[in-house]
């Protein structure tokens, strides 16, 4: 079955990187396009950046130019690299595929931008 597993989230301060990543199994991950999304305390999912099968990105205007998606097919895994953290970026982060016309997602990885 497919299976999207999230790992790196962490305490960081404003102004610091983080790279998390999405072990993807269970399907033909060189094949689709996976996302990143989010969800800050109080508010909705939201979408951060996605990358296709053939790497192109994606992004939320809010990260763009500080946030990286990419991916490698061969390990299977997708990864997002922020930098330039600001505390508004404290959400818990998504790994998310759709396939076969369903929606799959990861357990999620928290990340905390604060001082």
């Amino acid at each position: 079955q497919v299976q999207l597993v999230e790992s790196g989230g962490d305490l960081v301060q404003p102004g610091g990187s983080l790279k998390l990543s999405c072990a993807a199994s269970g399907f033909p991950f060189n094949f689709y396009t996976m996302a990143w999304y989010r969800q800050a305390p109080g508010k909705g999912r939201e979408l951060v950046g996605d990358i296709t099968h053939n790497g192109i990105t994606n992004y939320a205007g809010s990260v763009k130019g500080r946030f990286t998606v990419s991916r490698d097919n061969t390990k299977y895994t997708a990864y997002l690299q922020m930098d330039s953290l600001k505390p508004e970026d404290t959400a818990v982060y998504y790994c998310y595929v759709f396939y076969l016309g369903k929606e799959f997602w990861g357990q999620g990885t928290q990340v905390t931008v604060s001082s």
